[in-house]
């Protein structure tokens, strides 16, 4: 049965899952050694919502979605690679390969990255990757000489507020109704134990946030840091080692604990930058090209 079910499959090289900055540039340049290569993508990336991305060599600043359909189209410019759009909700281990979305891969690449909890705050969707954003080192030159709103009470929100302190006039952390379990914090950060009810102004157009004290508080920028984890689910089923906050642990050239397995992009510990998802993404999927000779 094993067999016959095999003989329906299609079969390629290798099967990448996940179609942002680092599976994309895994599969092309597993195209570029000429292997049969498909991404498979379910959509939903980090990004989607952000309008420019910065500190992309040559391409700084740069649209996010257009980064992603250029890589496409680039991509598959190569006759033996492929992109389907379809989510991946299981992967079976046949012998030395996998099975996924009709598909029998002797490689196996997971680029599915992070999934981030925005705060419960009415508009922040409006706003998410225009005037909101989670990664200070991604958007903290734009908040320069502004006065900066976090929202946050780990108790990393303190490092967290003392790093866009390297940009903003002033941070002003706001625990959206927790209790601040964060260090002490430097000069020139305001801790407000108090509940932010909803922002305030239009898209492109924030001009501050009100809270359930009733004070708005002026900013232009706002900044989070509640949770984020990585999409490791399938990561988990197939038996791959993950570290301590669940991130698939990989060796320098992107391999996993599980033979045949690599891993790339903001699925792996280290700096959640497009920049260095892509390289990831390269390192693994020049591995796993040049496994397939041995």
């Amino acid at each position: 049965m094993a067999h016959e079910r095999l003989d329906r499959m299609r079969r390629v090289d290798a099967a990448v899952v996940g179609g942002g900055p680092a599976g994309l540039a895994a599969a092309l340049w597993l195209a570029r050694y000429r292997r049969s290569v498909v991404v498979l993508d379910g959509g939903d990336h980090r990004s989607d919502a952000v309008e420019q991305s910065h500190g992309y060599l040559g391409r700084d600043p740069q649209r996010p979605a257009e980064l992603l359909a250029r890589g496409r189209e680039e991509l598959l410019a190569y006759p033996h690679a492929g992109v389907e759009d379809v989510r991946v909700d299981a992967i079976t281990r046949v012998g030395d390969g996998f099975e996924l979305c009709g598909l029998h891969a002797r490689r196996l690449l997971l680029a599915c990255g992070v999934r981030d909890v925005l705060p419960d705050v009415a508009g922040i969707e409006e706003h998410y990757g225009r005037s909101v954003f989670h990664c200070p080192s991604c958007d903290g030159y734009e908040a320069r000489d502004r006065d900066i709103l976090v929202l946050g009470w780990d108790p990393h929100v303190a490092g967290f507020a003392a790093t866009l302190l390297t940009w903003a006039r002033s941070v002003t952390v706001v625990t959206n109704g927790h209790a601040f379990r964060g260090d002490q914090v430097e000069p020139g950060i305001r801790v407000l134990e108090a509940d932010a009810v909803r922002f305030l102004g239009e898209r492109g157009d924030l001009r501050g946030v009100e809270l359930d004290t009733g004070e708005e508080v002026k900013t232009t920028h706002v900044f989070f840091s509640v949770a984020h984890a990585p999409r490791n689910r399938l990561a988990e089923s197939l038996g791959c080692e993950t570290d301590a906050d669940g991130y698939v642990v990989v060796d320098d050239c992107g391999r996993t604990s599980v033979e045949n397995v690599y891993a790339a992009g903001d699925l792996v510990p280290g700096l959640q930058l497009v920049q260095v998802a892509a390289a990831t993404g390269t390192v693994a999927g020049v591995a796993a090209a040049t496994s397939l000779t041995g």
